[in-house]
């Protein structure tokens, strides 16, 4: 007879189990970015979720309008966002994904500044209502320093006005689980000393775990940057087994026949990003020889961006690389170089900048970008032209763009980041035309 009961209780147990995985893969995720970035960040991760079988209905990313944070939150500055507004559109992201699924809560990731974000939409926003699970990764939860007397109104300060009130009391909130992802040593923004953050050399009062929070279920990835921890495959198998239960049977992305590509173009303001559309920015795909950067015949999408900045929809080639030219006033003519989409992506933003003015007198150059993670000596492979560019920093991953002048426009060029590699045409920065080699990984 208790045979019986313990063979029973142990089907109940796991059928609970299986349930309550089923549960957690119904949940809608809401992913959040950080200081300065765009919602484009996550379409890796979010490949990754719908290639282990994850609706794609159920994940979102949100663009926060004004991604950089002023340097005293409790002042209006242009194209700055305090922590306020950043918690009133996270609040409005999550009604939206609500209303669209029809779920009672949802499952927040963010990095970096994503990460004060989501703790404050919990614990002063109303969130802890809405928000099954927080999974922070990179979240600068202690501050990037610790200074009550200096920057009090400062976000970023892990003894100013901001974070003290975060942090006051249990660092999490009950009724909300909280998983947190951080580097061993290599994420810029939890440092023992100042280099990232424009004091070299100073104590920053806080250590590699300030990511961590008192309560959470914290985990430690060695060898991964202050983005990587967030974005890397490794950190989206973590991501997968705190919202499912288990381990994912593969972080690889899987093949769609022919992705739909859409996305924002977006420019800067004041010194800074900005996730606003810019209407009547147009664009122009040309598909690309892989090996020479030629184009392969004429624009294969040509668009004018709406009212919002969006410029698709358009059916890529899973295989194909494409050139991205985009014009806009105020801005170069940016040639924007991308290795190939396996999968759909409503995420593909174009963002402008103003011309670089270290490279106003070059006869031509080349770009190189890697949005979801840096640039580390010794750890990656990255080369313009089969040269190192010069420009990255030593040491911690601190840098995830560096640039080369080369003697001649029209060149073919091959840019390579690790495994992934690029033959582009370099542009001649005094004529109005830029080249930027941006990766997915």
């Amino acid at each position: 007879m208790i045979g019986l009961i313990a063979r029973t209780l142990a089907v109940l147990i796991l059928v609970a189990i299986g349930a309550s995985g089923l549960a957690a893969q119904t949940l809608p995720i809401v992913f959040v970015h950080g200081n300065g970035d765009s919602a484009a960040l996550w379409h890796t991760t979010i490949w990754r979720f719908e290639s282990q079988g994850y609706d794609p209905s159920r994940l979102f990313a949100v663009d926060m309008a004004a991604p950089v944070a002023p340097g005293d939150d409790t002042r209006i500055e242009e194209n700055r966002s305090t922590s306020a507004d950043q918690a009133a559109q996270l609040a409005a992201a999550v009604t939206r994904a609500l209303l669209a699924t029809g779920a009672g809560k949802v499952v927040l990731v963010g990095n970096s500044r994503g990460a004060n974000t989501i703790r404050n939409y919990i614990r002063f926003g109303g969130g802890h209502a809405h928000v099954a699970m927080a999974i922070l990764a990179g979240g600068v939860n202690h501050g990037v320093f610790h200074a009550p007397g200096a920057s009090p109104n400062s976000e970023f300060n892990g003894g100013g006005r901001f974070m003290a009130r975060l942090n006051e009391g249990s660092e999490v909130v009950p009724g909300v689980r909280f998983v947190t992802l951080r580097s061993d040593k290599l994420d810029k923004y939890a440092q023992p000393t100042g280099e990232f953050i424009g004091r070299p050399g100073q104590p920053t009062g806080i250590g590699y775990d300030a990511p961590q929070l008192a309560g959470a279920e914290n985990i430690v990835i060695p060898g991964l940057d202050h983005r990587e921890i967030a974005f890397h495959a490794r950190a989206f198998a973590e991501i997968w087994q705190a919202v499912t239960g288990k381990r994912p049977d593969s972080t690889a992305i899987g093949a769609e026949a022919a992705p739909i590509l859409d996305g924002l173009v977006a420019g800067f303001a004041n010194n800074a990003p900005t996730n606003l559309g810019i209407a009547g920015a147009t664009v122009e795909i040309f598909e690309i020889d892989a090996k020479s950067g030629e184009r392969r015949g004429d624009s294969v999408h040509r668009a004018t961006a709406r009212f919002d900045g969006r410029w698709g929809p358009f059916t890529a080639k899973p295989d194909a690389a494409y050139e991205f030219v985009v014009t806009a006033t105020g801005y170069p003519a940016h040639h924007i170089y991308r290795t190939p989409f396996p999968r759909s992506s409503r995420y593909v933003h174009l963002h402008l900048r103003p011309a670089d003015p270290k490279l106003k007198d070059a006869k031509a150059a080349v770009s190189m970008t890697r949005p979801r993670g840096y640039l580390g000596h010794g750890r990656d492979t990255f080369t313009i032209a089969g040269k190192v560019p010069e420009g990255v920093n030593e040491g911690v991953p601190g840098t995830s763009a560096a640039a080369m002048a080369l003697p001649e426009a029209g060149m073919a060029v091959a840019v390579v980041l690790n495994d992934e590699r690029l033959m582009v045409r370099a542009e001649a920065p005094a004529h109005g035309r830029v080249a930027i080699a941006e990766f997915h990984h």
